[in-house]
Parts: structure tokens; sequence; C-alpha cells
């Protein structure tokens, strides 16, 4: 799974930001991770080996985009136009573009968007109802191609069935918080979600436990390690 991290830094720490673990170890070591910064492999899709081929290549799988930031942070808009192009260059490579911040997505993307580009999936964060009533009627009403929603971490039980009905989401994803101050992830809202996942046939992944995990009525604590490795041994995750 190639990981683009063009820039990294996002502006504070959030309990329900996927990029929180990055952001409590750059404290750990002193950095300042609220500082949007350029990284060394901002030009990654477009740079090559001696041979001359690109370094990343279709067979190498999805590139998964800015995991240590958010690609649509209003702090990043001087940079995002070269990526547009970068990803304009590279067609043959598929894009997943992870936000939580889908209410910039019409101000930050290129004038030949148009109905979205094939090669570019975007996912939207709804790590709970609130959330979920919020942004998944943006994510369905935009010009986008190829959508997906990542309900990470997940923090209630979470209703989506009159949006997994418009047939526009093409898969769901879920998990648990990690970190030392994790809020509990349970087995039922996992279990819930899949059941409409599956009413509507849109595949489904339980991708991790999160690091406090609750099932019938008690508490594991699991360790970052095993957590990816727990969620698919529950054979919970679902493909029609």
């Amino acid at each position: 799974m190639p990981i683009w991290n063009p820039w990294h830094g996002c502006k504070k720490i959030s309990p329900g930001c996927a990029h929180c673990y990055v952001y409590r170890r750059d404290e750990s070591i002193g950095k300042d991770a609220s500082v949007v910064t350029r990284t060394a492999d901002f030009n990654l899709p477009l740079k090559k080996r001696r041979d001359g081929t690109y370094k990343l290549r279709p067979e190498d799988g999805t590139v998964w985009a800015c995991m240590t930031s958010d690609f649509f942070l209003d702090e990043a808009d001087p940079l995002r136009a070269e990526c547009w192009d970068m990803i304009r260059a590279r067609q043959d490579l598929s894009f997943h573009i992870i936000t939580k911040r889908i209410d910039r997505f019409s101000q930050c993307v290129p004038g030949d968007w148009g109905g979205g580009w094939r090669n570019v999936t975007i996912c939207s964060t709804c790590e709970d109802q609130t959330r979920t009533d919020a942004r998944a009627p943006i994510l369905l009403s935009l010009p986008i191609a190829s959508r997906s929603v990542i309900c990470e971490p997940m923090l209630g039980e979470i209703h989506m069935e009159q949006y997994l009905e418009t047939g526009k989401i093409g898969k769901v994803v879920c998990g648990g918080e990690s970190g030392p101050d994790a809020r509990p992830c349970r087995y039922e809202w996992v279990v819930s979600l899949r059941e409409q996942c599956m009413e509507y046939r849109v595949p489904f992944v339980f991708k991790q436990t999160g690091a406090v995990f609750v099932k019938d009525g008690k508490t594991y604590r699991i360790e970052r390690k095993l957590q990816m490795a727990q969620a698919k041994k529950s054979g919970l995750s679902y493909e029609p």
C-alpha cells in the first residue's frame, strides 16, 4: 500500500482526528505538528528510478494520499494545485483521499475536475451519527466518481441506511480508536453497520478493533500491533 504524504502537519490535536497519533508522536520529540510543511516526498508520484521508470507503479496498489494531515486543510491551499497536477499526470494510478473536511471540497478541486476523476476516490470520515448526518449528505451531493466512508474512530452506533440506499457509496470502513486515551468501540456498533452494508450490498471493512474493544459486556484492551489482526480474525468484513 503506497503512502504519499505531500505535506505534514495539522492545526491542532482533536480526539476525533485520524491523524492524532502522528501529532502525539511529533509532540513527544519536540516537533511542532501544527505547522504544515512540504515533505521530501512531495513529488513522489513523479519520482523515477535510475532506469527512468516511475517509483510508484499501478501494480503496487492504491496510493493513499496525505495520511499525516488532511488533503483539504486550508493551510495547504498553496500546495494543493501541484498535487492535483501530479494526480492528473498519473492517470495510471488510483489515489485514495481521506478527509474530515468534505465541506471544503468544492473550494479545493481543479477547474477540470468535471464530474470527478476516475483515478481518485474521495473518502469522508464519519465517526458518529452527528458527523455522519453532517458530512454524508455533502459527500453524496458532490461531483465525485468514486466515494467511500470511513467510521474511524467509531465513537457510537451509526445509522447510514438513507445514504447507503443511494448506491453512491462504494465502500464503508470502520475501526476503533488507538492511543493511550482511546475511547471504547463496541462490537454491536460494528455488527449494526455491517448489517446495513449487507442490506444495500455495499462492501464493508472492519479495519481494526482499537485499543479498547467491548464485546458481550467485557472490555478488552488490545495492543496496537494486534488491533488489525483481531479485526480480520472476527470475520466481520463483507464483500458482496
